[in-house]
């Protein structure tokens, strides 16, 4: 019996090993690809002429279309607000000599793909960032009712499949790695995204076709309420940037460093702590008081 015992407290910890290593490589990669910039400058624009980004009209879709642009793709915004598709179009075209299309489309309906299938048709798109999304309600609350669907993919797949070639992101959160009480319905649709995204790049990476899933935690947008920004809260322009060195890191990444770091310290959280009613009631009364406190709600 001693001997088994001994045994089976040998292979436990060397599977906690493995785990810490391959948590450090993980952060290794991070490192590499953030501060040495391996990534090839023309990689981006070898996907294709064109990126497309949908809920561009605000926060990371914006900072994504603007960022593109600058590293050479064309690109087409699509949001449901066509005043601020407008402002964003000129200024991108200004600032970058990029050529802009625009596509005015409320997510929330599901009469719009038609339209938008007709408006890309012809366009050589070697970049898709499914970015449309919503949280009803920053601060937590009981079983919060948020539709989130990716179908944007479905329309652009097939052709990236066709040319062996693209790089699909799908912007999903932090909270999407295990399940958030008070953030049940968005968590659970962000849970999605993440094993959508991992599971059809395992079906297209044989005809090296990049799909991603990026999890990141707080992010300085107008769904967030414009979150005062510090050592994890980043600008969603700092974000974007960041992001774009890890497109060939894998099938999921946080997007960021300090977002990776973040990560790996709630996973060494236990769920029965993450879960006990104390925890409950500490994000219930110093979560929203650090939420009001650091953005415009009131």
């Amino acid at each position: 019996m001693g001997d088994v015992l001994e045994q089976f407290f040998i292979l436990t910890g060397l599977l906690v090993c493995l785990a810490c290593l391959a948590k450090c490589m993980r952060f290794s990669r991070c490192i590499l690809l953030n501060y040495w910039k391996v990534l090839p400058k023309p990689f981006l624009r070898s996907m294709g002429q064109w990126a497309v980004i949908t809920g561009a009209g605000d926060g990371i879709g914006k900072a994504y279309s603007f960022e593109l642009a600058k590293r050479g793709l064309n690109v087409v915004l699509i949001s449901r607000t066509l005043e601020k598709l407008e402002a964003i179009a000129t200024e991108i075209e200004r600032t970058t000599g990029r050529s802009v299309k625009i596509i005015q489309a409320d997510f929330t309906k599901d009469d719009i793909y038609e339209h938008i299938k007709e408006k890309l048709t012809g366009l050589e798109i070697g970049i898709l960032v499914n970015n449309v999304g919503m949280l009803p309600n920053l601060l937590p609350s009981h079983f919060l009712n948020a539709p989130d669907e990716i179908q944007m993919t479905q329309l652009i797949l097939k052709h990236m499949e066709s040319r062996r070639k693209g790089l699909i992101l799908n912007i999903s959160s932090g909270i999407a790695l295990f399940p958030w009480p008070l953030y049940s319905m968005y968590s659970a649709s962000k849970a999605f995204v993440c094993a959508f995204s991992k599971a059809l790049q395992e079906e297209y990476k044989a005809k090296e076709v990049i799909i991603q899933v990026l999890t990141p935690y707080a992010v300085s947008t107008a769904m967030t309420k414009y979150l005062n920004t510090n050592v994890i809260t980043k600008t969603a322009d700092e974000f974007v940037k960041e992001s774009l060195n890890y497109v060939t890191i894998g099938g999921e990444t946080c997007g960021c460093l300090a977002h990776e770091i973040l990560a790996g310290f709630l996973s060494l959280i236990p769920a029965w702590a993450f879960y006990s009613g104390a925890f409950q009631r500490l994000l219930l009364t110093h979560y929203v008081a650090y939420l009001k406190l650091n953005t415009k709600v009131r």
